[in-house]
Parts: C-alpha cells; sequence; structure tokens
C-alpha cells in the first residue's frame, strides 16, 4: 500500500471518528483522572480533555497503572471518575484492582482499559463495581462516548443544533445570510428554530423580521439568575409559526462587556426548546463571542471577495481550529461576489489558502438584498425563483445534513452569473 493510501485512509478514519462525536452531549462539570501505561491510551484522552463538550471536565492524565493509581489515592481524594489503563492477564488484574476498593469513594465511579479481549473477565469486572471495561487500542471518540453514557441522563431530551454565523469583517452580510438561512430552514423543512441576534448594539434581525419586540435577548444576559425555559419563552418574538426571535435591543444606552460565558445559559436553555438555534454572533472578538463559536455545533464565516477578509478568515480558521481540535472546518461562505468595476479575489484563489470549500459563492444583487431589507422581508419572499434564493435553500440543506457540501462544479459559478445578468432590465 502507498503513501497515498495509507493518507486516504488516516483521513477517512479522522472523518468517521468526529463524525461519532457530533451527536454527543456535554458532559457536566466533572473530575477525571487517568493512570496511562502507555501513549497510545493517554493521547486519545488528552484530545477527549480539549473537545469542547468536555469543557466543563477538569480531566488530568497521570502515566502509571494501577499501582501508581492506589499509592496516589492514599494522600488524595477520588474523582468522579477514574480511568485506569492495565497491560495485565485477567486473573492478575483482578488482583490487582482490590486494593483501589480500599482508597476508593463509593461515588466514584472506575473504567478499565484493557489488553484483553476477554467476555468473562468483563463480566467479572461489572459484577465487582466496574463501570465500563474497553479494550485497548482506543480513540477520542470512545472517552467522550464513555464518559457521556455515564454522567449524562440518557432520558434528557435532545438539545438542538447551534449554527454560528459570524463575519469575517464588518458589512460582510453575514446577519442578512444567517436570518434568511433560519427562515429557509422553518420553510422548508417545518423546522422549529430560535434566531439569537447577538449584536445587541447595532443587531438587525429586529428589522430584517419586522419585529419590534420590547424584550429579547438583553433581558436575559443582564438576568441570568432568572433565565429558564418559561422566562425564554416570553422573550422570544414569533416571526412565523416555526420561528421564533430573540432580538437584540439594538441601542446604546449601556455598553455590552460581558464574562466569556454570559451567553452559554441561554443557548443552552435555547438548544432544548428547538432543534434548531441560529446565532447571529456580531463581528468582534471578545470573550463571549470566542466562547461562543467555539462551543457552537456549527460555525459559518461570511466573507468579501477581498484580501482584509482572506487575511480575517484566515485567522478565524486558524484559531478556531485550535479552539475546536475534534471538529470539522468551519464552513465558508463567499458573498457580494461579482461587484460591478470592483477588483476582487477569484473564489477559487480565495479559498485555496483557506483548505476550504466554500458552502456558496453569493452574486451581488444589489436589488434582491436592498427590497428584502427595506421591507422586512426574506430573499424567498421577495423572489422564490431568484438563483440566490435557490443558493440559501443548498445552505439550509447542508448545514441541517440534508444534504453535503460538494465542490464547484465547472462553470457552475459562471453559469449562475450569467443567468444573473440575463435577468437584469436593460436601461
Amino acid at each position: 500500500m502507498n503513501n497515498l493510501a495509507y493518507d486516504r485512509i488516516a483521513e477517512e478514519t479522522v472523518a468517521e471518528e468526529l463524525a461519532a462525536i457530533q451527536s454527543m452531549r456535554p458532559v457536566p462539570r466533572i473530575s477525571i483522572q487517568a493512570f496511562c501505561e502507555t501513549e497510545a491510551v493517554s493521547k486519545p484522552i488528552e484530545r477527549a480533555a480539549d473537545d469542547r463538550r468536555m469543557a466543563k471536565a477538569h480531566v488530568k492524565v497521570h502515566m502509571g497503572g494501577i499501582a501508581s493509581a492506589v499509592e496516589y489515592y492514599h494522600a488524595s481524594p477520588t474523582p468522579n471518575l477514574i480511568i485506569l489503563e492495565s497491560r495485565l492477564e485477567p486473573r492478575e488484574l483482578m488482583a490487582a484492582l482490590a486494593p483501589l476498593a480500599e482508597v476508593c469513594d463509593p461515588s466514584s465511579r472506575v473504567v478499565i482499559v484493557g489488553h484483553y479481549n476477554d467476555v468473562s473477565l468483563y463480566r467479572e469486572l461489572i459484577k465487582n463495581g466496574i463501570a465500563e471495561y474497553i479494550v485497548a487500542p482506543i480513540a477520542m471518540a470512545d472517552i467522550i462516548g464513555i464518559v457521556s453514557n455515564l454522567f449524562v441522563n440518557p432520558e434528557a431530551p435532545p438539545l438542538g443544533r447551534t449554527l454560528a454565523f459570524v463575519g469575517a469583517k464588518g458589512g460582510s452580510g453575514s446577519s442578512t445570510i444567517a436570518h434568511n438561512t433560519a427562515w429557509a430552514i422553518t420553510s422548508l423543512f417545518s423546522t422549529d428554530v430560535v434566531v439569537a441576534d447577538m449584536d445587541l448594539a447595532f443587531g438587525t434581525a429586529n428589522i430584517d423580521f419586522d419585529q419590534d419586540p420590547a424584550q429579547g435577548i438583553a433581558e436575559a444576559v443582564f438576568s441570568p439568575e432568572r433565565i429558564d425555559e418559561v422566562y425564554l419563552d416570553r422573550l422570544l418574538a414569533q416571526c412565523s409559526e416555526k420561528l421564533s426571535l430573540l432580538a437584540a435591543p439594538s441601542s446604546l444606552d449601556r455598553t455590552y462587556d460581558f464574562d466569556p460565558q454570559a451567553f452559554s445559559a441561554i443557548i443552552d436553555i435555547a438548544q432544548r426548546s428547538s432543534p434548531i438555534v441560529v446565532l447571529d454572533v456580531p463581528h468582534a472578538w471578545t470573550g463571549w463571542t470566542k466562547t461562543t463559536l467555539m462551543q457552537a455545533d456549527e460555525v459559518v464565516i461570511t466573507a468579501t471577495p477581498d484580501l482584509a477578509s482572506l487575511r480575517n478568515t484566515k485567522n478565524l480558521v486558524d484559531m478556531l481550529k485550535k479552539l475546536r481540535p475534534n471538529d470539522f472546518a468551519p464552513k465558508l461562505i463567499i458573498n457580494q461576489s461579482g461587484v460591478p468595476k470592483r477588483p476582487e479575489i477569484a473564489a477559487a484563489d480565495f479559498a485555496e489558502p483557506l483548505g476550504l470549500t466554500p458552502l456558496a459563492v453569493i452574486p451581488f444583487d444589489v436589488q434582491l438584498f436592498g427590497n428584502a431589507a427595506n421591507n422586512g422581508r426574506m430573499l424567498g419572499e421577495i423572489d422564490k425563483k431568484h438563483p440566490i434564493s435557490g443558493m440559501i435553500s443548498e445552505i439550509a440543506h447542508v448545514l441541517t445534513g440534508r444534504a453535503e457540501l460538494k465542490g464547484k462544479k465547472k462553470g457552475g459559478l459562471d453559469i449562475l452569473l450569467s443567468r444573473l445578468k440575463r435577468s437584469k432590465p436593460t436601461k
């Protein structure tokens, strides 16, 4: 097998692993300590510790097996979860675990990573109070899955997916794309969607949806002690049967400096009440915008085809890879393409240094976007058959998992642009 084949298999393995953890729920605030004998086990645990779903957990990895754990807990309290690797044979393993029972708190759970695929051993361990036994080698997804199974209530209702939209720079049209995508999801799939306008000073969601709610996201973030599903429901403005808006005040009466976790509780509760939560994140780099992007299920970056946007997008993509090492890369939308007489970077040249395939390249159409914005209506309401309305529909399909992101077909953008030019009235 050549190197290319090995690389392809490695890429497929990583993709499968990432796909496996996407539906896993975040784990609660717990302490986890691992005692490993090999790097093949310690490395996946360390990777799991960096995952956003494990953000609330405190994880510490030690080298050394069961004996090291017993010695350590003679002087230290045991955590919520202990992960132990052992290369001992089944009989020796059972004997080695006996001293651990003397120093382990009854409320602590123990997971064994062994090297023997033995059903009898598994049954004996479970009978003696071990929470789980898995056979090495293990993957990051195995660790996250086990922790989630042990500490997340299986009867809890599923959480909605969060789609965070952010612009590479001001004026990129990220909010417009976010609002239209949310509307398309409700229209196409009859799915409940909550839109949260997080730009408290200058948000435009209330204008785009032609709403003037008396309350919104500001009341929630400034009164965290009151946040629950009933209170949040009172703050939502109903834009349609399936679409609700948590509007921004769009006011400068006060400043909006928040703790990094300020919006986390609001988003968590919104996820319990709606299968899709669209987060309209302002173009700013603060603790809370960073946390919001890090914790979202999907991040969509909207950029215009110019050098400043390319630089900012590259910075965002690189940072998100560090913040979300076990998630897929963010989605890229290139907006306002083909502005007359404006020099711009070609879509292929823009995407190449980012290593991304654009989810969409949306042409500039001042009449369509202007009419929609000035009338408080969505693009699909202005012209359902317009090619850009079709692009928004495709974005909605991909972000909800109903379609896959595909590479641009040869001539596809050229055909679309030519159709747009033909549709424009001549002077």
